[in-house]
C-alpha cells in the first residue's frame, strides 16, 4: 500500500501547492501613476463619460487635446481644443514639448484614437491624462459646445 500512497500524496500535494500559488504570468499587473484614489488605472491614463470630460474642462491646468487630423479638427472641436494628430509622424515630438504638468483631456471622433494617444502619453511620463469616452461623437450627442 505504501508503493501507491507515496506518489499519490506527492502528486496530490504538487496538485495543492500548484492551485494556492498564482504564476507570475497569471498576476495582475502593477499598477501605475495616480488618480484620486491613489492609484491609477494599469493602462496609465482614465477614461471619463462625456459629463466626467466636460466638469474637467474648466480646471485651469487642463488642455484639450484633440488627436484628429486638422481636417477633422477644423470641421468642429470642443472650444479651446489644441489639435496634434495622433497620426502625424511628428505627433511624438510635439507632446514631448507639452508642459507634463499640466491636466490632458484627450478626445477624436469615437475614443479610439485618444485612448492610443493617452496610451503613449502615459509611456511618455504624462501623469494626467483622460480620455473621452465615445469622443467627438458622443460630446455632439451630449449638446454640448462644439468650435468650427
Amino acid at each position: 500500500m505504501s508503493k501507491i500512497f507515496f506518489p499519490a500524496l506527492l502528486v496530490f500535494s504538487f496538485l495543492l501547492l500548484a492551485a494556492t500559488v498564482t504564476p507570475a504570468w497569471a498576476a495582475e499587473p502593477k499598477q501605475s501613476g495616480n488618480s484620486e484614489k491613489g492609484t491609477a488605472p494599469a493602462k496609465g491614463y482614465q477614461d471619463l463619460n462625456v459629463e466626467q470630460f466636460d466638469k474637467l474642462r474648466s480646471n485651469t491646468n487642463a488642455v484639450i487635446l484633440d488627436v484628429r487630423t486638422p481636417e477633422e479638427f477644423a470641421g468642429g472641436h470642443i472650444p479651446g481644443a489644441k489639435n496634434i494628430d495622433i497620426n502625424s509622424l511628428d505627433f511624438d515630438k510635439k507632446t514631448g514639448q507639452l508642459d507634463k504638468s499640466k491636466t490632458y483631456l484627450v478626445n477624436c471622433a469615437s475614443g479610439g484614437r485618444s485612448g492610443r494617444a493617452c496610451g503613449k502619453l502615459s509611456k511618455m511620463n504624462f501623469e494626467n491624462c483622460y480620455n473621452l469616452l465615445g469622443g467627438m461623437h458622443a460630446w455632439e450627442k451630449a449638446g454640448k459646445p462644439v468650435e468650427k
